[in-house]
């Protein structure tokens, strides 16, 4: 009896020491600090994720530290304009803002961020406590950006071409249209002197503001007007009669070509209307994007010099900005825009590069068929649909007039023709300027020799 008790009491102390253990070597809060990442300008955000068992603290506060001075910016018990959200049972999330609008005494230079937290620790017998910091960089100045080309027009559609000057050299700078922006690119070996080619699209208002700007890290950024006008051009309407016969052949195929579309190759002689309207509507969007995804793959010089080349004796069978009414047995069953060229000569003719440039697509693309996509630099690419072959595949030099296939009607084409058009910054625009060796001349040419870079 006496042995028995005597294991119980060693049980119980144990038991005791065990809980003493765990009472005192608790895990402290976890803390995250997620934003600011580098730079903090103006406006700027705080974000810090806290951790711990049931997100119950018994102290949490957040300083911003600058030059032997703290500004508080979040606590338990004042929490200075910030948001703590609860994020299950053991995190908390705290957002503000602490740029200088909301942190007014902060100046240019080093500064951190130091979070501080403390939860009770197993049965409350003690206070567990962590801290974290982050430093990053405060810039309250702008970066500057003044236009050095002159004379600026936009046709609606279509493309134009700007030189400026951004500084410090490193920060984002391009055009903006609307809410489209197009990247800047270095030219002649000076790093503050850019190039870019931006486009007024067929979808935006003809009023839309087109700016140059310059944006650093910090979110501080300043933009300069220079547009000198804006044409509007008119967009023109067709009809297009769908019969059983080109959709029996052109909706199973590219259905089968498509499996992001997840339209199961419909079975023969079954309805086929309903997936042609999945691909004239959906497909089409899925392909757009695709095809602005690879503005990313642009080299960052130029690549092409003088007019791009037209398919050779090609007859015009639809222009770009044609606005398309679909019908169906006597009924309208869709509405899309044809955002590029349709150039017919005969069947299987040899499709050629409209200029120097890279291949970054020669594959299937849902309604365009066999695809290739030449990249020419600074956001500038071409793209040659509904091929029947390719001559060049992803990642070849291609020169000016080389053959890259063969014309056919693979995709959603009712006969062997090339569709072809021109992208800017993955944005599809009017190939008719490209073609125009006096717009080369005046919109892109002049500027550059005048500002010494040819």
């Amino acid at each position: 009896m006496l042995r028995f008790l005597a294991v119980l009491l060693v049980v119980v102390l144990l038991g005791f020491a065990g809980a003493y253990v765990i009472a005192g070597r608790g895990a402290p809060p976890a803390l995250t600090v997620t934003q600011p990442e580098r730079f903090v300008g103006q406006t700027g955000t705080l974000n810090v994720s806290a951790t711990a068992p049931n997100a119950k603290f018994t102290a949490l506060t957040i300083v911003l530290e600058q030059n032997g001075k703290t500004f508080p910016l979040y606590s338990l018990d004042h929490p200075e304009g910030a948001t703590a959200n609860a994020v299950g049972r053991d995190r908390l999330d705290i957002t503000r803002p602490i740029g200088k609008q909301a942190v007014p005494e902060l100046v240019s230079g080093p500064a951190r961020i130091v979070v501080t937290a403390t939860r009770p620790s197993f049965l409350k017998l003690r206070q567990l406590t962590s801290t974290t910091s982050k430093d990053f960089q405060v810039r309250l100045e702008r970066p500057r950006v003044s236009v050095v080309s002159t004379h600026h027009y936009v046709n609606h559609g279509g493309s134009e071409f700007v030189v400026y000057r951004a500084t410090p050299s490193d920060v984002l700078s391009g055009v903006r249209v609307g809410t489209v922006e197009y990247p800047g690119f270095a030219l002649a070996g000076q790093p503050d002197l850019k190039g870019a080619f931006f486009a007024l699209l067929w979808d935006q208002d003809l009023n839309a503001p087109i700016k140059a700007f310059a944006r650093d890290e910090a979110g501080n950024e300043s933009t300069a007007t220079f547009i000198d006008n804006v044409f509007e051009k008119p967009q023109k309407k067709s009809n297009i009669q769908l019969d059983d016969k080109f959709l029996n052949r052109v909706v199973p195929e590219i259905a089968e070509h498509s499996p992001d579309l997840k339209l199961a190759p419909p079975p023969e002689g079954s309805d086929m209307l309903p997936g042609f309207l999945k691909e004239n509507g959906e497909l089409r969007k899925m392909n757009a994007a695709f095809i602005a995804s690879l503005a990313k793959k642009t080299a960052t010089n130029r690549l092409w010099d003088g007019p791009f080349v037209q398919l050779g004796n090609s007859k015009v069978e639809a222009s770009f900005a044609d606005h398309r009414t679909y019908f169906y047995q006597g009924k309208e069953v869709d509405r899309q825009v044809h955002l590029g060229f349709d150039l017919a000569v005969t069947e299987h003719v040899p499709v050629v590069a409209a200029a120097k440039g890279v291949v970054v697509n020669a594959d299937w693309l849902g309604i365009y068929g066999n695809c290739v996509i030449l990249d020419h630099g600074q956001g500038v690419q071409s793209l040659y649909g509904h091929l029947m072959s390719f001559d060049v595949k992803v990642g070849d030099t291609v020169a000016r007039g080389q053959q890259i296939g063969r014309s056919d009607s693979t995709g959603l084409a009712g006969g062997d023709h090339l569709h072809f058009t021109m992208l800017v910054g993955g944005q599809m625009v009017n190939p008719v300027e490209w073609w125009d060796p006096h717009w080369i001349a005046d919109r892109v040419d002049r500027k550059l020799k005048e500002a010494g870079v040819q």
